[in-house]
């Protein structure tokens, strides 16, 4: 059996490594340790695979969809297959809520937002086109020069504190530099002071707690995991509407001040402060775990790949490969329960009854071999390479899956500018996040500063 990493140490998980069928299970506790191992179980014994009881009404089962090809076409067609959120949303459309009676009933600013702004199919497709693309999508582009200052100043910060270490030095890549960088954009794009981070960071957390420690495929809480979540989360809304007050009254260049302005056609009128509120809280959620996790799992690519890090600093032009390759190899997002059948259908020669709740595994499809050559091999030649499905595909793809790629580039570009080599630090344990998301809770990297930096994306030349 392939092994999709060699310094994985499976002694982490209490659970035991899969060897056959019986043994696979994708969301127990320590899954996350073997996850790859039971992709090609799946891929071979069971790749569309039923989990019984599991649908979201009485009687209805649920599907983990592996294959690529699968997924692709139920990600491709709504209508076919349409997504849980828009049904959820539809209900409460037609129950004539406000969008502050929503959030009052289920704690949920997206909820709140979405259902007063993009309850059908057309309006998403209008929601992206007129108030997100601008700034997470095509427009993210305008940010390149503030992503690219952001990243040399998080590698500023290690020089200066490396306590007189000469060109070597050990760096937690994780808390100073992964995990910052996206806070930092996110927060400069939004218009939040940079100081408020912290809080912010905190905020996020508490709202991806469903996709953490919410149990199952359908991420379940307790009732006190969700008055845990929603006593964490206090403050947040009331933040978020002081900004909005503030910059109607002084707009800046920022996405809060645009969203306070704009005049959405698809509706035409003005939006809400909840409706911002809802928006702004996407983007924190949205923006900040899958470009942490990108970045975490490719600095593991490099160390476990000798000669590849040199290989991008003598040649840029692989770098937008090595960015896309990692994300398939390690997509930081491995699975969502998100799509319905509508009818009944077969994938893969298994019969999936109309009204079957859909798991879209992610990360397998993009380590399929139906579709990718050596798919646990690194290729920085690999045609199509943008082929994987990390941010969805179709009409539904992530809207900030362009952001997220410039940040990504972006940092190893600074990198790659300022660092001769680096390689595995003392301590990694390895135990990677519980939940959907994929990414180790810590990353020691040695570092070792170049002699002669190379030229920077702004112009300058770093000194060591």
């Amino acid at each position: 059996m392939t092994s999709y990493a060699k310094h994985v140490n499976h002694d982490v998980s209490p659970m035991a490594c899969p060897v056959h069928l019986d043994d696979v299970d994708l969301f127990g506790d320590g899954a996350q340790e073997h996850w790859y191992e039971a992709y090609e179980i799946l891929h071979r014994d069971s790749p569309v695979h039923r989990i019984d009881g599991g649908g979201l009404t009485p009687g209805t089962d649920a599907f983990v969809l592996t294959k690529h090809a699968d997924i692709t076409q139920v990600v491709k067609d709504p209508v076919r297959f349409p997504s849980v959120t828009t049904m959820r949303l539809g209900k409460l459309v037609d129950q004539g809520l406000s969008g502050e009676e929503i959030y009052a009933a289920h704690n949920s600013l997206m909820t709140a937002s979405m259902a007063t702004l993009r309850p059908t199919q057309e309006l998403y497709f209008r929601h992206r086109k007129e108030l997100t693309d601008p700034w997470v999508g095509p427009g993210a582009l305008r940010h390149r020069e503030m992503i690219t200052q952001h990243a040399h100043s998080l590698i500023d910060e290690w020089i200066d504190d490396r306590s007189g270490a000469a060109r070597g030095f050990d760096v937690e890549f994780i808390s100073r530099f992964a995990r910052p960088l996206p806070q930092r954009v996110m927060a400069s794009i939004l218009g939040f002071p940079i100081e408020d981070i912290p809080r912010l960071a905190a905020w996020g957390d508490a709202a991806v707690t469903p996709f953490v420690h919410g149990s199952g495929h359908r991420h379940e809480m307790t009732p006190e995991q969700t008055e845990d979540m929603v006593a964490r989360l206090d403050g947040f809304q009331e933040y978020i509407y002081e900004h909005v007050t503030a910059k109607r009254d002084d707009p800046q260049d920022d996405m809060i001040s645009f969203l306070c302005d704009v005049h959405y056609e698809a509706l035409d009128r003005q939006l809400t402060d909840i409706e911002i509120a809802g928006i702004v809280h996407a983007m924190i959620l949205g923006g900040l775990e899958t470009t942490q996790y990108a970045l975490e799992e490719q600095a593991q690519l490099l160390c476990e790949h000798p000669g590849t890090f040199e290989q991008l600093r003598g040649d840029r032009s692989k770098l937008r490969n090595f960015v896309e390759e990692a994300m398939r190899m390690r997509s930081p997002t491995h699975g969502l329960s998100t799509r319905v059948t509508a009818h009944d259908e077969v994938f893969q020669g298994v019969d999936v009854p109309a009204g079957s709740l859909l798991h879209m595994r992610f990360g397998a499809a993009n380590v399929d071999d139906a579709e990718f050559d050596c798919p646990y091999d690194l290729d920085l030649d690999r045609a199509g390479v943008t082929r994987h499905v990390t941010f969805s595909t179709g009409p539904r793809v992530c809207p900030g899956a362009t952001l997220s790629r410039l940040e990504q580039q972006i940092a190893w570009g600074a990198l790659l500018d300022r660092v001769e080599a680096i390689e595995y630090g003392a301590d990694n344990d390895w135990l990677h996040q519980p939940g959907i998301m994929f990414g180790t809770l810590k990353l020691n990297l040695r570092v070792l500063l170049a002699d002669t930096p190379l030229s920077l994306g702004t112009g300058r030349v770093a000194s060591s």
